[in-house]
Parts: structure tokens; C-alpha cells; sequence
């Protein structure tokens, strides 16, 4: 279950992420969910207000290079998924 808090400072991040224009360079595809009951998995997030109700901290770096994970937004709920074996995979 991702339910994601976005931290200001890159040290208090459990997790980097670089948003990349193309779905082909993503290590996974993200929907971004409107209810907590629905961030099922890692790639469904559920963005909270407060970083005691969250399972992640992210952190959104600037370049490519600094990042942990390599994330693309997608559309429709059913085409988040992981796209290849990850260290963050079920860590969300």
C-alpha cells in the first residue's frame, strides 16, 4: 500500500523519485488514487497531509542520476505496475 507523504528536505525521504518523460525509461507506472482504500500496491498512490499516516516519504529530486526510482504517471489505474524486479518493489 503506497500512501505517500512528500517531504521538503532530501534527508528526511525514505525514498528519492525522478519523474521521467517516457513510460520505457520508468522502473514503474503510477496512478495516483482519490481514497486511501484504493492505493492497493507500491504503483496505486494515495498522497496524505501528514507523514505519521504515510507508508513512504518521497522526495522529488531534480535530476535523473539522484534518484532511487524512476517513476512515469499513468492515466488509467490499470496500467500502474512495476516494470522490472526493483529493491524498492513492495516497499512502498
Amino acid at each position: 500500500m503506497a500512501k505517500v507523504f512528500v517531504v521538503n528536505q532530501q534527508h528526511q525521504a525514505t525514498v528519492k523519485a525522478f519523474k521521467v518523460p517516457q513510460e520505457h525509461q520508468a522502473d514503474f507506472t503510477v496512478y495516483v488514487v482519490n481514497q486511501e482504500h484504493q492505493a492497493k500496491d507500491d504503483a496505486n498512490w494515495f498522497y496524505v497531509n501528514q507523514e505519521h499516516q504515510a507508508s513512504t516519504k518521497l522526495f522529488w529530486v531534480t535530476q535523473e542520476h539522484q534518484a532511487d526510482l524512476k517513476v512515469f504517471f499513468v492515466t488509467q489505474q490499470h496500467q500502474a505496475k512495476w516494470k522490472k524486479g526493483h529493491k524498492f518493489q513492495n516497499r512502498l
